[in-house]
């Protein structure tokens, strides 16, 4: 076990479920590694893939465990929570390093009692280039964060899954992730994050939850990210996303930062395209917005899930909405983010 200097301790988890992400995963795992102050564990939870579970207990310097939940990013996220000792359990992809700094940039978010969560900056790492095409403002489409977003530490609605922490407590005490979201192998769903955050948040209504642009996560970009197509199949999944989450949470809250968007992110991106002659990227913006809203659509017509804090059990009847084992909870989860209150 690492030794971890004073204040809060903090285990890092690390969720995989491939080994295609081999290399990311060291390169993820080696980050972690040389943070100062480093972390009191690194936990690295393998989603459902036998083989990279066995390599990796073999090959990496982490604490390696299976996801006994459902298959999945909740499950496995959940699975790590439960297992964490660290009063601070924060979350990187694994197909994401952490800079210099992180845990530091982390951990100093705390010192404020009022915070249950601390989140940071994902800048994309564009393995081929940044398509010409492309707009900033759409970075969420993978997994990073966008041109709009607060450029100091403020409160926020929510963070975004690649670069997250949470007082541990208050995370299991509001329920974990909902296995009924989230990205499962290559799915593109998601909004699990968005949904854990609201929930605590409406348990706590004084509680912040913090955005510190310091703390700074690269987030690797595949050339398979950077089609036309995945762009379109990542706006429908948002949509599809966000109707399940203003079905949980209410329109209000769940679709908060997104009225923000819409009214002034994208307005702004698109005149500023037009003024530049960036028609592709205008292009892009609006077909992305309308691609996003079909699926939001589509979504609220599907059938709903559960009300929150149940879920659908096949057969019938109903079951506990997340994994997280009720022994380890202690006795006392597109457009991201919401300013501008300063923290």
């Amino acid at each position: 076990m690492i030794t971890a200097s004073a204040g809060p301790t903090l285990s890092v988890v690390v969720c995989a479920y491939t080994l295609d992400r081999w290399e990311d995963l060291c390169a993820a795992v080696a980050s972690v590694r040389a943070q100062h102050p480093p972390p009191a564990e690194l936990l690295l939870v393998i989603d459902h893939c036998p083989a990279l579970e066995r390599r990796a207990a073999a090959e990496l310097p982490a604490r390696v465990l299976a996801n006994a939940g459902p298959k999945g990013l909740s499950g496995a996220r959940n699975t790590g929570m439960a297992a964490a000792t660290g009063e601070v359990v924060a979350f990187l992809d694994d197909d994401a390093v952490a800079a210099p700094g992180w845990t530091a940039r982390l951990l100093a978010g705390y010192r404020d009692p009022a915070v249950l969560g601390v989140g940071g900056l994902v800048e994309p790492w564009w393995e081929t280039g940044r398509p010409g095409w492309f707009p900033p403002e759409f970075d969420w489409v993978v997994g990073c964060s966008y041109r709009g977003l607060p450029e100091h530490a403020c409160a926020v609605r929510n963070f975004i899954g690649a670069n997250m922490s949470f007082r541990r407590a208050e995370a299991l005490a509001a329920g974990g992730f909902r296995t009924e979201l989230g990205r499962v192998g290559t799915r593109p769903l998601g909004c699990e994050e968005t949904e854990l955050c609201l929930r605590i948040t409406a348990r706590s209504p004084a509680a912040l939850l913090r955005h510190d642009p310091g703390a700074v996560v690269r987030h690797h970009v595949p050339p398979a990210r950077t089609s036309w197509a995945y762009f379109r199949a990542r706006c429908y999944a948002e949509g599809r996303s966000k109707a399940v989450v203003a079905r949980l949470a209410g329109a209000r809250p769940a679709l908060s930062s997104e009225r923000g968007y819409l009214l002034h992110t994208l307005p702004a991106a698109i005149a500023r395209g037009l003024g530049r002659g960036e028609l592709r990227s205008v292009g892009a913006s609006l077909a992305g917005a309308a691609t996003t809203a079909f699926g939001y659509a589509l979504g609220r017509l599907a059938r709903p899930l559960p009300p929150p804090g149940r879920s659908a059990r096949p057969g019938g009847g109903a079951a506990p909405a997340t994994q997280v084992p009720a022994t380890q909870v202690p006795a006392t989860e597109g457009p991201a983010t919401a300013g501008p209150r300063s923290v």
